[in-house]
């Protein structure tokens, strides 16, 4: 016959309890060791053993396993091991015992509501629900039941109810800052700003400390549309707590919303680095690049949101505006989709969609995604600003100027507001009210100088000079690389808004002519040729290994054709270095009237042109420098290699002009060049939609109708 197992006895537990209770922990350890070495078969030594490593902080999921292992009524062992699984993160372990122990207590509050935490971190809040509704059946009394049944009825969208719970849970306590800040959360969602505000300060009464109060008064301060106390609510979230994930990304949107994108941009680095796990954190870090110009990195920092949480639909969002300014518009078209399968009422998708749409040149299928979007939401200012640049506004658009105002009485994002603005001046424009038009117009430019940095005049002037003392006439046609000469190079050169695009638009209507848009690529190679120094090592090995890259980088995706335009307008400023690397590339430089351009370049919202651009003066000095500039290159480049178009003469007398480059580019005659409105590619920029009119020549003279504003520019045409 089998003997018992030997267990300790009843004064050795009391001993190792009383060792406990006076917290003798490493004495009571020992003692506990030594007694399961003669018994290690007694469950009670086990238990107090597993407690014992627990309140020490050591791992105790040994003990604690074989206590409830040799104990399996003892509901309390149970849920120990509960305890101790569920703060090493094995929570469906964790689960599994209190199973265990409310098999034994079906009525347990504390094994209840334990069993309803780990459902809540697993995610199964309707599960958390349940657990939670029984804990108060056992105990009504418990508040943490009533708290945390409120935060699992949010995860389900129940605020309704939620709210009901919260307020429970302060009836039984009186006033706690935690509850009412999650009270707080679900009267934002309900939109009942006002009595969630009072919360939130009441919460910050009992504990000013609470990082959670301030960043929840940030939200609905900001939700409120006063910016500015948001922000101050979010800093002081991170002074009591700058770890505060949340507090961080809010105060980075909310910066970025008043026009602070560096900051934003610094904050969102920061929550990366310390939530590297955060999906949303790489969802805002995204969205600021995005919004510091960083497309490459903002797509790399989608990618990785969407790793992390693959049905995040911010993300995609994001992703797919980034590949679109990277120009690859299949896939951000597949990102929109694939979107709008996860959540189908997303009115920013439709956005984008729209403005995918339009940069292929179906401006009727760009015009039905915005209005679809506006149908979603009707105060969905990013709609009202495209529709405006897709088609020529009437007076018959009274429900869209209306809408326009409308938005414009609220606190408003910087840069929506920016473009709202921009779309307005517009409006006045196209309806013939340009006192009205240039008011809008400079709104949205000083507005703009709001976001970027100062244009810095003397610094481009400096540039302007140092390449003008560089590239001689002797340099120009002696540093010749090896191997290609890059024939196959038209670069058209010019102001912005001098008619590039058109210019590229009408080319690449030919067969033989690839058009690879702006290329961004000569002022990072003079960067890098300026620091190495001109001069300094093999020059010829250097220039050519430019050479190499960049033809390399053109040629990409332009197949068989015998030409490739880069538009890059301000490779103005490098064409003596492009002869120097590339002497058989060609320069079409595009002239328009000096007003009708910088008018031009004043009333458009660029995404990527410097701070000259949102002041007529700094214009018109970025002007001069250009003049400067382009009459050394006059004077230095090869008469074969410049062809000068004037803008107004491409407009009159198109078959003529057209024909002089396609004589100057070596192309042969092709009537598909006049067809160029209907030529289907993918455009980008700001003329997107007059290069797909028939010409006409309503833009040029067009300053006439602003006289009255081009003071600043007058020294630019003297005998005006």
């Amino acid at each position: 016959m089998q003997s018992a197992p030997r267990t300790a006895e009843p004064r050795d537990i009391a001993a190792l309890m009383q060792m406990l209770s006076g917290g003798q922990l490493a004495e009571a350890q020992q003692r506990a060791e030594a007694l399961l070495r003669d018994n290690p078969e007694d469950g009670m030594l086990w238990k107090v053993l597993g407690v014992v490593l627990l309140r020490q902080d050591r791992d105790a999921v040994a003990a604690l396993a074989r206590a409830a292992e040799l104990l399996p009524q003892d509901a309390e062992a149970h849920a120990n091991l509960a305890t101790e699984l569920r703060g090493r993160g094995r929570l469906e372990e964790a689960l599994a015992a209190l199973r265990q122990c409310l098999s034994l207590q079906p009525r347990n509050p504390d094994a209840l509501i334990e069993a309803a935490e780990i459902q809540s971190l697993l995610g199964r809040p309707r599960e958390a629900v349940t657990l939670y509704v029984w804990a108060l059946q056992a105990d009504p009394t418990r508040r943490d039941a009533h708290n945390n049944l409120g935060n699992a009825l949010m995860a389900l969208g129940e605020t309704a109810e939620a709210i009901r719970c919260y307020q429970r849970a302060l009836k039984l306590t009186g006033d706690d800052s935690q509850v009412l800040c999650n009270l707080a959360e679900a009267l934002r969602q309900r939109a009942e700003f006002e009595e969630a505000i009072q919360c939130c300060r009441r919460a910050l009464e009992l504990n000013p400390a609470l990082s959670m109060a301030h960043n929840t008064l940030g939200v609905l301060l900001g939700a409120r549309g006063d910016r500015a106390a948001a922000i101050r609510s979010f800093y002081e979230a991170l002074r009591h707590n700058p770890r505060d994930i949340e507090a961080l990304l809010n105060l980075a949107a909310s910066l970025v919303d008043d026009g602070r994108r560096h900051e934003a941009l610094a904050l969102c680095a920061q929550a990366v680095q310390w939530a590297p796990g955060r999906a949303d954190a790489h969802c805002a870090l995204g969205r600021a690049l995005l919004e510091n110009r960083r497309v490459d990195e903002a797509a790399e920092s989608f990618r990785r949101s969407i790793e992390l949480q693959p049905k995040q639909v911010d993300a995609r969002l994001g992703l797919a505006a980034a590949l679109r300014g990277l120009s690859f518009p299949e896939q951000a078209e597949e990102a929109c989709k694939e979107a709008l399968a996860l959540e189908p009422r997303r009115a920013d998708a439709l956005q984008i969609l729209g403005e995918l749409r339009a940069d292929h040149g179906d401006f009727a299928g760009a015009r039905e995604s915005f209005e679809r979007a506006l149908e979603m939401d009707s105060s969905f200012a990013p709609a009202y600003s495209s529709i405006a640049h897709v088609r020529r506004m009437t007076r018959n658009d009274a429900g869209w100027l209306a809408g326009v105002k409308s938005l414009l009485t609220r606190p408003l994002q910087v840069e929506t507001e920016i473009k709202l603005r921009y779309a307005l001046g517009k409006y006045h424009d196209d309806v013939e009210e340009y006192d009205e038009a240039f008011a809008s117009f400079r709104a949205a430019n000083e507005l703009t100088r709001r976001l970027g940095g100062k244009h810095d005049g003397p610094k481009l002037t400096a540039l302007v000079s140092q390449l003008t003392r560089r590239f001689d006439a002797a340099l120009v046609r002696t540093a010749h690389p090896r191997g290609n000469d890059g024939e196959r190079c038209i670069f058209i050169i010019g102001m912005p808004r001098s008619g590039t695009s058109l210019t590229e638009q009408i080319l690449s209507s030919h067969p033989d002519v690839f058009g690879a848009g702006e290329v961004r690529f000569w002022d990072r190679a003079w960067a890098t040729l300026d620091q190495v120094g001109w001069e300094s090592g093999d020059r010829e090995a250097r220039v050519a290994g430019i050479a190499d890259e960049y033809l390399r980088r053109v040629g990409r995706d332009a197949g068989n054709a015998r030409r490739i335009i880069d538009k890059m307008p301000a490779n103005f400023l490098y064409a003596g270095l492009i002869q120097a690397v590339l002497p058989g590339a060609r320069f079409i430089h595009m002239q328009r009237h000096p007003f009708d351009t910088c008018l031009s370049v004043y009333f458009q919202h660029f995404y990527n042109v410097s701070p000259y651009a949102n002041d007529l003066g700094d214009i018109a000095h970025y002007y001069g420098e250009y003049t400067r500039i382009m009459n050394h290159w006059r004077r230095i480049l090869p008469a074969e290699a410049l062809l000068e178009v004037p803008y107004e003469g491409l407009v009159q007398e198109t078959e003529q002009w057209t024909r002089r480059m396609l004589e100057f580019i070596d192309l042969p005659w092709d009537p598909r060049c006049l067809e160029f409105h209907n030529t289907e590619r993918v455009v980008i920029t700001a003329s997107r939609w007059q290069v797909r009119q028939k010409m006409n020549s309503s833009s040029a003279g067009r300053w006439r109708h602003y006289e009255k504003h081009v003071g600043p520019l007058r020294h630019l045409l003297p005998d005006v």
